[in-house]
């Protein structure tokens, strides 16, 4: 089978690599005509994934319409605020009958839509949502492209659709949940990163264990909150797309989102820390997003509020902290 993968950052590498061992044909997408002909030349990705050879089954290519070209599945992994203009080149030639897999972990800024919203803002009547799914859960790249074992959750309206992609990506090292949650699986990949950076300010600030575990357990509750307010499923987010992907990413040293969190507790500032790093920090924009819909919705969630303060009203760390750790006090929800 031929698959698409569009984006070729170490995640869509990452994927890309695992379905030419599972025995597929894939041609990865990079926007950059000069990125994509070195990784073809030199048969790696240096730049995002060095040290993983191209097996002869991976192409690169830098024209969207040649990477998707008869291809019966399309794999998104491109940040979500690309996410719009990339699937605005597939708007003409893409396949009718292919599966559409988004990988992208964000909430677009100023329409505050999920990608799954994104892509069907911008297809209208020729976006099927029964031929769309998103992946989420806890899967850094570093680990999976290794081998080491890793469970994640493929969700679409469709459950069929959903079982196709667990049947596809599944393997010895790499198991893939159903769920039919679209909504909440979406959500929960995107918040977490929101309280991801709350732990990593907290590891900069030198908190210790209980300042981790109560930041985990009250960033799911406001999770959950938004989460439920806008569609989502309660039990989705005690699952892999939820408690699973917040764990690991708020603990990890892999964590791009908790490593500019403890930068801020450490006293840089957000764009130097930002302007220092080669990978996207989804977190950052989906904060701004976050705090957007909460307020919107009517939603109480004092850790997004006070990690937007610190992100973009230059707020002091320790300060934030202060205010959380003083609020009015109430029952446990």
């Amino acid at each position: 089978m031929k698959i698409a993968v569009l984006g070729a950052g170490s995640w869509g590498t990452t994927l890309g690599l695992m379905l030419v061992k599972l025995g597929h044909r894939v041609t990865l997408w990079e926007f950059r005509p000069d990125a994509a002909r070195r990784m073809e030349e030199e048969r790696e990705n240096r730049e995002f994934l060095a040290g993983y050879p191209f097996p002869a089954e991976l192409t690169v290519t830098s024209r969207a319409d040649e990477a998707v070209f008869d291809a019966r599945v399309c794999f998104l992994v491109v940040p979500s605020h690309a996410m719009r203009s990339t699937v605005e080149r597939l708007t003409e030639g893409f396949p009718h009958d292919c599966t559409v897999v988004s990988a992208t972990k964000g909430i677009e800024e100023g329409t505050l839509m999920r990608m799954s919203e994104v892509v069907a803002d911008v297809w209208g009547k020729r976006f099927d949502p029964g031929r769309f799914v998103c992946l989420a859960g806890p899967s850094h790249a570093e680990e999976v492209v290794v081998g080491l074992p890793t469970s994640i959750v493929a969700a679409s309206p469709l459950i069929e659709t959903a079982r196709s992609v667990q049947q596809l990506l599944s393997g010895e090292r790499f198991r893939v949940y159903a769920h039919d949650d679209l909504v909440g699986v979406e959500l929960g990949g995107s918040l977490k990163n929101v309280i991801a950076i709350a732990a990593g300010i907290a590891d900069g600030l030198g908190f210790g264990d209980n300042t981790k575990g109560a930041l985990l357990t009250r960033g799911m509750v406001e999770i959950c909150r938004l989460g439920i307010k806008l569609g989502g499923q309660p039990p989705t987010f005690a699952g892999l797309s939820g408690v699973g992907d917040l764990i690991t990413t708020c603990c990890s040293r892999h964590s791009r989102n908790r490593y500019v969190g403890e930068q801020i507790g450490r006293g840089k500032k957000l764009k130097e820390i930002l302007a220092e790093m080669v990978q996207i920090a989804e977190g950052v924009r989906t904060t701004a997003s976050a705090w957007a819909l909460a307020q919107r919705e009517g939603v109480e969630m004092p850790i997004t509020e006070q990690v937007y303060r610190v992100l973009f009203e230059d707020a002091d760390p320790l300060k934030a902290t202060t205010e959380l750790m003083t609020r009015k006090l109430k029952l446990e929800d």
